[in-house]
């Protein structure tokens, strides 16, 4: 079981984590629990493996700090669903291996803190609380699939020896 965080628009990369936290600034620190120290506190201290983000407009917009994904990727966020994404910061969490998904339907369904249980590879997410129902999460595309399920791009290069799309 995993539990949904609601978020509205333009969450930017210095609410994600701020700058002050940045792994050069701090690198003994982990930099996951950082992610949303001062927009939501308590993300950093009781999000659990599997959780979903869900947002309205222009998640992740901002500047290109990878290490705002980085942070998520080490809560490790199941998914994030959202009406959009800025695009460095979709690039950035595909590469990171966090799968991202645009659902309307979704986003307007779930409330935060609802349980969910999500299945990438099945391609559903069903609310497990109020009224429950089951969602189907829109099919990516063949070369963000394969990169998720190599568990982002350099793990995805390292065992090909290339990029999806290039001839092998």
């Amino acid at each position: 079981m995993a539990r949904v965080w609601k978020f509205g628009s333009d969450v930017d990369t210095d609410q994600i984590v701020p700058g002050r936290y940045a792994p050069y600034m701090r690198p003994d620190a982990d930099v996951g629990e950082a992610a949303f120290i001062e927009a939501r506190p308590e993300f950093a201290k009781t999000a659990q493996p599997g959780d979903v983000i869900i947002a309205l407009h222009n998640f992740g917009c901002g500047s290109s700090r990878e290490y705002a994904v980085e942070a998520l990727r080490r809560r490790q966020v199941g998914a994030i669903i959202a009406l959009g994404f800025a695009r460095i910061f979709y690039r950035n969490a595909l590469n990171l291996g966090i799968p991202l998904y645009e659902s309307p339907e979704i986003v307007h369904a779930l409330e935060d803190g609802d349980a969910v249980r999500l299945d990438v590879a099945g391609g559903t997410l069903e609310r497990l609380s109020g009224t429950g129902g089951v969602f189907a999460l829109p099919q990516l595309p063949e070369f963000a699939r394969q990169i998720l399920q190599a568990g982002g791009i350099v793990p995805y290069v390292r065992r090909y020896g290339r990029f999806p799309g290039e001839e092998g």
